[in-house]
C-alpha cells in the first residue's frame, strides 16, 4: 500500500467512528410508502409472464396471491369491479361498509376512513401523492375537500387526464389510455424522485382496457409487460431515494380484480375474477404466506409500516389483516347454532391472548358510536369461542371483534337471517 495513503485512511476511520457520524448513522430512517394498482390483471398472467420489475420488487420481499370479492354468499360479498377494488384497498373494508358497488353514481360512506384520511389525521404532517387518470379517484373515492372527510387534501396531485383530449387525443383500441398511463408513471417517478411524498397511490388503467378489447392472448400479455415497464420507472425512483436519502420505502404492486376465463369481462364471483396478487419489497408474515391475503389487507399493512396511529373505532371496522409485522390471528368466521354463534379463526401465534368484544348496534355506519362490551377471553390456540346470544342485549344484529396484542379482526351476525323457524320437538328422542 502507498504509505502516503495511510494517514488519510486513518483519518477517515477516525471520522467514521466519531460520535457525530455514529449518531447520524443510527438516526432512524424516514419511512415512506407507495402502492401501485394496475387494473384488471389476474394472478395467472403475472405468474406466467416475464415481468422483471415486479419480480425484482418481490425478490426483495414477497409475492403472493390474494383475493377480492368479500365472502361469497355472505353480507360482505363484493363486486369484482374497478372502483370497488380501489375502495377495498383504500378503506380496508368490503362493499357492505364502504358503499362503492360500481364505477359510477357513487356515494361512498366516508365514515370508513381511507388510507389518505388516516395519514392526514396523524399528529405529524404526512405528505401524500395521487397519480391517476380518473379525477373521481380523488374527488369521489377519497372525497377530497368534503366535510365528511374533514376537508381532506392531497399534497401532490397528477390526475384528470382522461378528460384532456387535447393532450391525449382519441386513438384506436382506446390507446389514448395507454398514453395517459405513460404520462402518469413518468409524473409519479419524477415526483417521488424529487419530492418524495410520504404516502402515494399510482393508478395504471390500460391493462383493463386491453383485457376488455382483446381478451386473453399476446396483445393483453404485451400490455401487461408494458405496464411492468411503467412500474419500473416508479421502482427506480424508490431505489434512488433509498440510496441517496435517509429513507426506507415500502412499495406494493397489486391489481383491483381478476377476469373471467376468456379475459374479456369481470364483476362476478368466479375464481379467476376473485383471484388477485400482491408484490411487495418488504418481508411479510404468515398472512401473505398462507395464500389467504385480501385486497383489504393493504390498508392495515401500510398503516403498520408507516407507524400510523389508527383510532380504535376505525381499526375495529377494517376487514383486513396486516401482512407486515407481527400478526396473531386471521380469518374470523361465524357460525350460528340455535341461540348461540361460534366464532372461529386461524391461529398464527398460539401464545396470544384474545379479548372478545360485542355490540348490538351499527352506529358507526352513520357516523355514531357503538357501545362495545367485553364478553370473554380466549387463547389464540383454541381457534374457537362460543357466544351465548341470550347473554347479550336482544338485537337483530351484532358485531364481534377479536382483539389481540397485535391487531383485531371483526365479523357481523344478522340474527334475523340466521333464524328461519322456532320449533319445539314434540316427542322424546331415544337412542337405538
Amino acid at each position: 500500500m502507498n504509505r502516503l495513503l495511510i494517514p488519510t485512511i486513518i483519518f477517515l476511520l477516525i471520522l467514521s467512528c466519531s460520535p457525530k457520524n455514529q449518531n447520524a448513522r443510527n438516526e432512524a430512517s424516514v419511512r415512506k410508502a407507495v402502492y401501485v394498482v394496475i387494473d384488471g390483471v389476474p394472478a395467472d398472467m403475472i405468474e406466467r409472464l416475464d415481468l422483471p420489475n415486479i419480480q425484482e420488487i418481490a425478490s426483495r420481499g414477497a409475492y403472493g396471491r390474494s383475493f377480492v370479492g368479500g365472502t361469497v354468499g355472505r353480507y360482505d360479498q363484493t363486486p369484482t369491479i374497478s372502483a370497488v377494488g380501489y375502495t377495498d384497498i383504500l378503506t380496508g373494508t368490503w362493499v357492505n361498509k364502504h358503499n362503492v358497488p360500481g364505477n359510477s353514481n357513487l356515494e361512498p360512506n366516508y365514515n370508513y376512513w381511507t388510507l389518505f384520511r388516516i395519514a392526514k389525521e396523524q399528529d405529524k404532517h404526512v405528505s401524500t401523492g395521487l397519480f391517476s387518470s380518473w379525477t373521481d379517484n380523488r374527488t369521489v373515492l377519497l372525497g377530497e375537500g368534503k366535510p365528511e372527510t374533514d376537508s381532506l387534501t392531497i399534497d401532490y396531485v397528477f390526475d384528470g387526464y382522461d378528460n384532456d383530449y387535447d393532450a391525449f387525443p382519441e386513438k384506436e383500441h382506446e390507446l389514448r389510455i395507454f398514453d395517459i398511463d405513460e404520462h402518469v408513471s413518468k409524473m409519479a417517478a419524477e415526483c417521488i424522485r424529487n419530492e418524495a411524498p410520504d404516502m402515494s397511490w399510482v393508478y395504471l388503467w390500460y391493462t383493463d382496457d386491453a383485457g376488455h378489447i382483446f381478451g386473453n392472448g399476446e396483445i393483453f400479455d404485451e400490455f401487461t409487460r408494458l405496464a411492468d415497464v411503467q412500474i419500473g420507472r416508479i421502482w427506480e425512483a424508490v431505489k434512488y431515494r433509498e440510496e441517496n436519502f435517509n429513507e426506507e420505502w415500502m412499495i406494493i404492486v397489486t391489481t383491483d380484480h381478476g377476469r373471467d376465463y376468456k379475459g374479456y369481462h369481470h364483476g362476478g364471483q368466479s375464481e379467476r375474477e376473485r383471484t388477485t396478487w400482491v408484490a411487495v419489497n418488504r418481508p411479510v408474515n404468515e398472512r401473505m404466506l398462507s395464500g389467504r391475503c385480501a385486497a383489504t389487507d393493504i390498508n392495515p399493512t401500510i398503516c403498520r409500516w408507516m407507524g400510523f396511529n389508527v383510532p380504535k373505532e376505525v381499526e375495529w371496522e377494517q376487514d383486513g389483516t396486516s401482512f407486515y409485522g407481527k400478526t396473531d390471528i386471521m380469518d374470523l368466521d361465524i357460525l350460528p347454532y340455535d341461540n348461540s354463534v361460534e366464532l372461529s379463526w386461524v391461529c398464527l401465534d398460539k401464545d396470544a391472548e384474545i379479548t372478545v368484544w360485542a355490540t348490538p348496534t351499527n352506529n358507526f355506519k352513520s357516523g355514531g358510536k357503538d357501545e362495545w362490551t367485553k364478553i370473554g377471553e380466549a387463547r389464540a390456540s383454541e381457534e374457537r369461542y362460543t357466544v351465548d346470544l341470550s347473554s347479550l342485549p336482544e338485537s337483530k344484529f351484532y358485531k364481534f371483534v377479536l382483539e389481540t396484542p397485535n391487531g383485531s379482526i371483526n365479523r357481523w351476525y344478522d340474527s334475523v337471517a340466521a333464524k328461519y323457524t322456532s320449533f319445539k320437538i314434540p316427542f322424546e328422542i331415544t337412542g337405538q
